[in-house]
């Protein structure tokens, strides 16, 4: 069933895709098929019943397209009976500072959409908003440490008691399958299009020490299923008041 279901779930997620032509539909199958956290972020229940979304480099938005699909699929009873059920959002924006994503984003959602809404912006200047969840999936490297620490509190302030950052990092303590990760992250940084960047990364512990000095509570999971890689979720929360 489960298996079944994914397949499913994959093609009703990468369906709006096809309008923005064969990369961004293959790129969306791709990423949404082989990174194990967009199945589990739905299996474990990480995000609320309920909320606003803000996606930090939310590159073509396809982490949008899979909580779309999601719920149209649970409220049509196409759901893993042991799942918890689908998250619904009330609001989806993303910001992407690479133009060329935010205009495969357009072709794929349309300019009408009633909930997606995703512009080009620089995390590291854009207006957070408020918002009940927030996520940045393998974004944050790509800024200095002066720098990732500004948006994690600027993260911090935009979100309600009880509200949800989620991100994944690279634990530069991991040796090998760290450079891994890393020549991975590069690759596909350059078939994208981009340049290849520098990239600014931590050890575990030292990302946790300062989610927590800023006022989160963090849970900490490997996310690279098998893969030579040193991926690690990092489900952080703040208190409820």
């Amino acid at each position: 069933m489960t298996k079944d279901f994914l397949k499913t779930l994959l093609d009703e997620a990468s369906r709006p895709f096809r309008s923005a032509g064969h990369f961004a539909y293959h790129y969306a199958r791709g990423k949404l098929s082989s990174d194990a956290i967009f199945r589990e972020l739905l299996r474990r229940g990480v995000f609320p019943p309920v909320g606003h979304y803000l996606d930090l480099g939310c590159g073509q938005g396809s982490l949008f397209a899979w909580l779309l699909a999601a719920r149209k699929l649970f409220e049509a009873g196409v759901w893993p009976a042991t799942w918890p059920a689908a998250p619904q959002a009330l609001s989806l924006r993303g910001i992407e500072l690479m133009q060329k994503d935010v205009d495969r984003a357009a072709h794929a959602f349309g300019a009408a959409h009633p909930i997606v809404h995703i512009e080009q912006g620089d995390m590291t200047t854009a207006d957070f908003g408020h918002v009940d969840v927030i996520t940045i999936l393998d974004a944050l490297h790509y800024f200095d440490f002066a720098g990732q620490t500004d948006v994690l509190r600027r993260i911090r302030a935009a979100l309600p008691p009880g509200g949800l950052f989620l991100t994944r990092v690279g634990d530069a303590s991991a040796g090998f399958p760290y450079h891994v990760c890393n020549w991975v992250d590069r690759t596909v940084t350059f078939i994208r299009g981009h340049r290849l960047p520098r990239l600014y990364c931590r050890q575990l512990a030292d990302w946790v020490q300062l989610l927590e000095g800023i006022g989160f509570t963090v849970e900490t999971d490997p996310m690279s299923e098998g893969k030579p890689f040193a991926n690690v979720m990092l489900v952080c929360r703040v208190p409820a008041a």
